[in-house]
This record gives structure tokens, C-alpha cells and sequence, in this order.
């Protein structure tokens, strides 16, 4: 080979490595040049991509915390919580024999006989399925879980558990409400619920329906936040600051329901529910001069066990009132000046337009005076009322009485409005009976109270104010508010006069209303119950029902209780109407009666809870208040009736020291007090008859119970 090519060749190498080095060298000066550059941005700019990394690391090491806010307290009208804040638990076992804290205790369940004989105890779930969910057939399990009795554990039930160290046992608690009064104006007060926020993860409560629903903004506050700069460990980094925006508590509601006649309420409605098996049951008590609501209940409620109601049917749902609506004909027929209550007319049969209306007694009683054609109630007597006042008159005052409109009654939501086709001669006098018009609950208490306030007619309310809990100060209040003056004064009292007809005069059919020492207006009411085809068949198919007036002669409270389809008639529906109506409102006018009183005075009660308990009930005696003290403790450790409060002289007041309880003599009790006794001894009771107590089946002196049957009969003095 040629020496000088070999020369030239190796030249041409080493010049091509030359040129390739220092490009390399320019190439990885320009990069480097390049990240200075760009870490120089970085570093001036903490920008990348159009992320502040400034941003990014503050949001990495800040910690943000939710406070969550308290949601706001249902009240009573005395002050006491019917629906408040409370918290469920969630349970479940760790099975894995590994789980071991640092000191090498066994955080699993080691003993699973046992741990199962006592779940079984305290939850719904058998030994035998609480230990087959122990024992789990796959080997690499890590925890089990129990189903839906496993859920919802109340505190107690927790703490119950909890008190046996039951190794593996966990609790997981979740937000929840208290009804602490069971059905207390539970379709009223509504529920809430607790929502697990899919975007979020945090679990609140939400109204369902109810209170709860209609104020759920109002009651649920607002949530606060907590941040705070934390290093990996989660320790707070020194020198920062930990910033806060403080929760605001939802507001708190105070109602108007007065605690003993809604507990007593419930019980009689409950009562005449199971005595008679109806379809729906419904009642309700307002104070006659402001239109506030002291006790309403229904059946069926949500509560139910069998066909729950998830609506309000005092304002949800219509009906045909039948001959209560009685009261606003001559109501109507006075005012106008088309009432002659010595006039006659031909009872039993009226043909009207191209049909007839006929008496519930379809041979009729002859010749009759309107006044004895109401208290019979006689539908022909107030077609031939419709007829002579004039359809035109008779519907404006409907429409002055506030039907077929809604009341629009605060905290309740749904309301239908009624609806009437008014069309034809017939249906038009069919109204005047309360057939071929439908109406709710409330548009009925709203007119009666027309009738009862001497013409002033009232708007239904039971919120009685809504209060900021942070200031104590009312953020909204509610009271007695004039929507309508539909007939005068002098009409209203003539009405009462004839209604007191129907309870008393010899061919009146409320008789079964009376209630000693107290005169009481009234009027019963029969609808049938119309449907798709036309109205219902069969001997039950109707609507029954009563309002009543006490004192007739300037009344305190208003009453009006239906029944519909009761399937036991081996008592009338009259019978299981009475039964509610009659111990209610004497419950009612007693009380209202003793408030009156010159010599009743009011008492305001101090705190008891520590004191000796023969030192508070020698107080509470010199206070002219009845004492009954609940078991055989020393001391006080619970008062009825909360410290601030104002009762009446006379009134009895409970106080519980715990140890052994035994049952006194409950001879003259009133049904309230009875009612409030068992509740507070957690005895089972069962009542008959109605007035005061004249015998018990457990013999004074007894030692006594939680669930022990208590029964009790009552008798009018």
C-alpha cells in the first residue's frame, strides 16, 4: 500500500474528530447556556407551562380543614329540643392477624365467641351471624363488615359496645339527627338527613322534608375553613401562621307547639288509629285568638311501619270536607241576609237543576226550622240556602273564606289549592254540604277561625321565630296575622249559637262532643270519597270528622279532627273522633283556664340537677308546685321542666335521681301528666277512657321497669 495515502488518510481522520469535538463542545455549551437561561426564568418567573410553582408548593404543603358548622335546633314552644344534632356509627371487624400496634398488642379480634355474644346483644344481628361474618373463608381478609346492623348505631349503643374493649371492634361516626319525642308534630318538624358529597367527600346534613327541608339554608350555616403550612410529617412548619374563617351554626327554630297537649296528641291519635285501622287520621289544635298551632299530628306519618307517608297531609293533600262546610253556609246566608232560622222547609229530597240532593235520613224529618235542619245536618237545608243567597254570593264567600287558594302556611311546601268545577245548578249546591269542592286542612282552620275571632280571620302559623345562636337575637319572627274579615262579628256569634246546637240540643248530632264544665260549638261532618268513577261504595267509604269551639261563648282554642275509611265499626267513627277530641281540648281549656286564673300566677323554675333531693322538693313544694320524685337517689340529677322556665302554679314537676324507681299513686292525674310520667320511666302504656286517672294496673309502691306495661283508666270528675 502507498505510504502517502495511509498519511493522508489518518489526517482526514483526526481533522473530521477535530471538527466533530468542537462542534460537541459549541452544542453542550448552547444547552447548558439554554438551562441557565431557563432555570433563570424558573427561578425569577416560578412559572412552568403556565403553573405558578409558587402556587403548586404553597398549595402543596398548606393543609386546608373544613369546620363544619353545627346545623341549628327544632324547639318547642317551652324551649325544649325537638329535633337536634346528634352523630350514628358505622362498625366494622379487623380479622387480619397482623394488624398490631407498635408494642405488639393485637389490634384484631382475638376472641370471636365472645365478641359475637356481644354484638348480639346490643344490635339486630344473631350470635350465630355475627360469628359467621367473623370467621371469613378467605384467608387474606382484612376486615368485615355487618350488613345494616352495622349502620346507624346511636351513641348509646356505641358506648354500650365500646365498654368491652372488644379488640378489633371500630367505629366510624357520621353526622345524624335527633328526634329525641318520637312522633312529637314529626311530619311538621320534617327530617334530615345526612349527604355525602361526591365532589367534596364531606358528609352533611340536608332537610328531606318537613322544617328540616323548607329552612335547610337557614339551619345549616356555613362551614369554615382552617389552613395551615405543614411539612411531610404533618407538623405545623415553623414560622408560618395558621389562618381560620370561623363556621357560622345554623340558626336555631322555635315553634309554637306546646309539649303536653302534642305529647297527649299523639298518644290519643295513636290510640284511636289502633282502635279503629283507618286509612289516614288527622288533627289539629289552634289557639282561637292568634292562629298559632299548639299541637297537629297524622297518621299515617313517615314514622309509619306499615305504608309510611312521605308528605304533609294537612296541606298536601285535598279532600271533600262534607258537612263542616256547613258552618260557612249560614255563615254565608247570616251575613247576606238570607238566614230566617224559624223559616221551614221540606226535608229529605230537593231536586235541583237536572239532578237532586237528598239527606244523609233520605226520608227526611218533614217540615223542619233551618236552625233544627243544621243541627240535624241536613243537606237539603243548606241546598235550598245556596239557592236563595244566589251562586254568585255563595262563591264570593268562598273566596272571602280563602278557598280554592292557598294559605301559604310558613314551613310547609306542596300546598295544593282545592279545586271546584262550580258549573251547574247542582254541583253549585252541592258545595253548600262540602261535596263537589275540596279543600285542606289548613284552608279549614284558617276559616273556622272567621267563626271563632268574631269575623277576624287568622292565618295558621306554628313557627314562632327563627334565632341566630351566635347573638341570641331573633333573626325572623312570626305571629298573629289578619288575612281576611269574611263576615262580622255579630254573624261569627250567631254561628257559634247554632253550633252549640248541634252538640246539645236533643236532635244534634255531636252530642259525643261534650266535655263537662266547658260548652263547646261544634258541627260534625260525613263526605263521601270521590274517585276516578264517581264516589266511592260501601258502608265506610267516607270521611268523618268534627271542629270544635271552646268556650262557645269566646273561645280559647279551635279543634278539627277526621277520620277516613275507619275498617273497625264495632264503634262508631263518631266514638274514635271523640276519643282524641274530648281529653285534648279539656286539656287545653283547663290550662288555658288556670293561666287565667287571678290566683294562678306563673313560677319561674331555678336549676335543681346536684342539689339534695329532699331540699329541691321541699322548693319546688313551697312554690305551690306539685313534686314527684323518680327513683331512690340522694340528689338530683334531672329536672322535667329546664331551669328559666315559667310554669303554671300547681303545674307538676319531675325530678329524677336515679337508683330503684317505684310507681306512685297516680289517683287524679291528669291525662298529660300520666302521659309525661310513663314517658319519663320508659313504661309501656296503654290508656282508656279519658279525664283523670282512677286506677292503675300496677300497685303503688311497686319497683318498676323500662318497658313494663303500665295501663291506666280515666274518668271526667
Amino acid at each position: 500500500m502507498n505510504k502517502n495515502h495511509k498519511r493522508t488518510n489518518s489526517r482526514k481522520t483526526t481533522k473530521n474528530r477535530k471538527v466533530f469535538g468542537q462542534w460537541l463542545f459549541f452544542i453542550a455549551i448552547a444547552l447548558f447556556a439554554l438551562l441557565i437561561v431557563r432555570f433563570s426564568y424558573i427561578a425569577i418567573f416560578k412559572d412552568v407551562k403556565n403553573v405558578n410553582l409558587k402556587e403548586r408548593t404553597e398549595h402543596l404543603y398548606t393543609q386546608k380543614q373544613v369546620i363544619q358548622a353545627k346545623r341549628g335546633t327544632i324547639y318547642d314552644a317551652s324551649g325544649k329540643a325537638v329535633a337536634e344534632d346528634s352523630k350514628t356509627y358505622s362498625m366494622y371487624a379487623v380479622v387480619d392477624h397482623s394488624q398490631k400496634s407498635v408494642n405488639g398488642k393485637p389490634l384484631y379480634v382475638t376472641n370471636k365467641k365472645k365478641t359475637a355474644r356481644i354484638l348480639a346483644k346490643y344490635l339486630p344481628i344473631s350470635e350465630q351471624k355475627a360469628l359467621k361474618i367473623l370467621t371469613p373463608t378467605k384467608s387474606n381478609t382484612f376486615q368485615v363488615e355487618f350488613g345494616s346492623a352495622g349502620n346507624n348505631i346511636s351513641i348509646n349503643t356505641k358506648q354500650k359496645i365500646a365498654a368491652y374493649h372488644l379488640s378489633g371492634i371500630n367505629f366510624v361516626s357520621s353526622p345524624s339527627r335527633e328526634y329525641p319525642d318520637d312522633d312529637f308534630a314529626s311530619q311538621i318538624v320534617g327530617l334530615a338527613q345526612s349527604k355525602t358529597s361526591k365532589k367534596s367527600g364531606n358528609t352533611t346534613l340536608v332537610g328531606q322534608m318537613g322544617i328540616e327541608q323548607v329552612f335547610n339554608k337557614q339551619l345549616s350555616g356555613q362551614n369554615g375553613v382552617k389552613k395551615a403550612k405543614q411539612d411531610t410529617s404533618g407538623y405545623q412548619i415553623a414560622n408560618t401562621e395558621q389562618t381560620a374563617k370561623k363556621a357560622k351554626n345554623g340558626d336555631n327554630i322555635y315553634t309554637t307547639f306546646d309539649r303536653q297537649l302534642q305529647t297527649l296528641l299523639e298518644d290519643r291519635v295513636s290510640a284511636a288509629v289502633s282502635a279503629s285501622h283507618p286509612e289516614s287520621f288527622n288533627a289539629v289544635l289552634m289557639n282561637a285568638k292568634t292562629g298559632a298551632i299548639v299541637a297537629a299530628t297524622q297518621r299515617p306519618n313517615y314514622k309509619s311501619t306499615s305504608s309510611p307517608v312521605w308528605r304533609n297531609t294537612l296541606t298536601q293533600d285535598a279532600y271533600e270536607p262534607g258537612s263542616t262546610m256547613k258552618v260557612f253556609t249560614i255563615s254565608a246566608a247570616i251575613d247576606s241576609g238570607n238566614f230566617n232560622p224559624n223559616a221551614v222547609y221540606k226535608s229529605g229530597v230537593f231536586k235541583v237543576g237536572d239532578g237532586q240532593v237528598t239527606d244523609w235520613n233520605k226520608a227526611g224529618w218533614g217540615y223542619i226550622t233551618y236552625k233544627e235542619g243544621f243541627e240535624r245536618s241536613s243537606n237539603v237545608g243548606m241546598a235550598y240556602l245556596e239557592q236563595t243567597m244566589g251562586a254568585s254570593t255563595w262563591k264570593k264567600y268562598l273566596t272571602k273564606f280563602g278557598f280554592l287558594q292557598k294559605t301559604n302556611v310558613v314551613g310547609t311546601t306542596g300546598e295544593v289549592s282545592g279545586s271546584s268545577p262550580f258549573s251547574g245548578a247542582l254541583e253549585q249546591a252541592n258545595t253548600a254540604f262540602g261535596q263537589g269542592i275540596t279543600v285542606n286542612v289548613m284552608q279549614m282552620m284558617q276559616a273556622f277561625s272567621a267563626v271563632a275571632n268574631n269575623g277576624k280571620m287568622l292565618k295558621p302559623y306554628f313557627i314562632k321565630k327563627i334565632v341566630d345562636p351566635s347573638t341570641n337575637q331573633s333573626v325572623k319572627s312570626y305571629g298573629k296575622k289578619v288575612v281576611g274579615n269574611p263576615i262580622s262579628a255579630q254573624t261569627a256569634k250567631q254561628v257559634r249559637k247554632y253550633m252549640q246546637g248541634v252538640v246539645y240540643a236533643d236532635d244534634g248530632t255531636g252530642s259525643k262532643y261534650q266535655i263537662d264544665g266547658y260548652k263547646i260549638a261544634g258541627k260534625t261532618g260525613t263526605a263521601q270519597i270521590s274517585g276516578s268513577s264517581g264516589y266511592e261504595k260501601g258502608s265506610n267509604s267516607y270521611v268523618y270528622s268534627f271542629v270544635g269551639m271552646a268556650p262557645a261563648k269566646n273561645p280559647e282554642y279551635i279543634m278539627y279532627v277526621t277520620i277516613k275509611k275507619p275498617q273497625n265499626t264495632s264503634s262508631s267513627a263518631e266514638t274514635y273522633l271523640a276519643d282524641v277530641f274530648n281529653p285534648v281540648m279539656k286539656q287545653a281549656l283547663d290550662s288555658a283556664k288556670a293561666a287565667n286564673q287571678k290566683n294562678a300566677g306563673k313560677v319561674k323554675l331555678v336549676n335543681y340537677v346536684g342539689q339534695e333531693t329532699t331540699t329541691a322538693q321541699a322548693a319546688l313544694s313551697k312554690l305551690g308546685l306539685g313534686v314527684t320524685v323518680i327513683g331512690s337517689g340522694s340528689k338530683v340529677k334531672q329536672q322535667s321542666v329546664k331551669a328559666g322556665t315559667y310554669v303554671l302554679a300547681k303545674s307538676k314537676i319531675f325530678l329524677i335521681t336515679g337508683g330503684n324507681v317505684t310507681i306512685p299513686n297516680l289517683n287524679g292525674w291528669s291525662q298529660a301528666d300520666v302521659n309525661q310520667y310513663a314517658k319519663l320511666t320508659g313504661l309501656d302504656l296503654t290508656v282508656s277512657g279519658s279525664g283523670y286517672a282512677t286506677s292503675q294496673s300496677i300497685k303503688e309502691g311497686t319497683q318498676i321497669k323500662q318497658h313494663q306495661q303500665l295501663r291506666v283508666v280515666f274518668k271526667q270528675k
